[in-house]
Order: structure tokens, then C-alpha cells, then sequence
């Protein structure tokens, strides 16, 4: 769920009148700065980091299919490094996996 512009133009329409003209532009501008420090900060900590050190222990960890497609794909890639073909498309995989599940075994 998130705010329609008319909900945020209530919003700050009652803020107006709460909190007055001056207060509002203070606390906007109070708001604008900590975004802009919050934005540096996180701009000076991914500088920082090693992302080449984090790509590669990304890269070692196996991954984990979340659904029957991505796990196709996977096997799909398995099989191509033993030297079998792989399926052209998304499509044929999946036809290749339900035919898979309804045959015999």
C-alpha cells in the first residue's frame, strides 16, 4: 500500500496548518539534509567495500531454484557442461519438465 497524491496533499495541508509556513519549510529542509547525509554515507561505506573479494564469495556459494523453472534452468546448465544439448527456449523447458513429471518411471 502506499499514499495517492491527494492523501499526501491532505497530509501536508494539515501539517500546514498545525505546524505553520516556517516550521514546515525548517522541517523539510531538516528532512533534505539528513537524506543527503544518508545518501553520502551509504555512497562512502559501497566505496569502501571489497566488491570484487564479495563477488567471488558470491559466485562460490551455489544457488537455490525458488521455482520448477529456475530449477530446469539449472539442470538444463548442468547438463550442457556434461555435453548435452540445452533447450532453446523458456517454453520448451517447461514442456520438457511437464512431460518429465507425467512420464512413467
Amino acid at each position: 500500500m502506499g499514499f495517492h497524491p491527494l492523501d499526501l496533499l491532505i497530509i501536508m495541508v494539515i501539517g500546514l496548518l498545525i505546524f505553520g509556513p516556517k516550521t514546515m519549510q525548517s522541517i523539510a529542509r531538516s528532512a533534505g539534509k539528513t537524506m543527503n547525509r544518508a545518501r553520502e554515507a551509504k555512497e562512502k561505506l559501497l566505496a569502501e567495500l571489497p566488491m570484487d573479494e564479495l563477488s567471488e564469495v558470491r559466485r562460490s556459494i551455489p544457488s537455490i531454484p525458488l521455482n520448477k523453472y529456475q530449477a530446469l534452468q539449472m539442470l538444463m546448465e548442468e547438463e550442457t557442461e556434461a555435453g548435452e544439448t540445452k533447450p532453446k527456449s523458456m517454453e520448451e523447458s517447461s514442456k520438457q519438465l511437464e512431460q518429465d513429471q507425467q512420464a512413467p518411471e
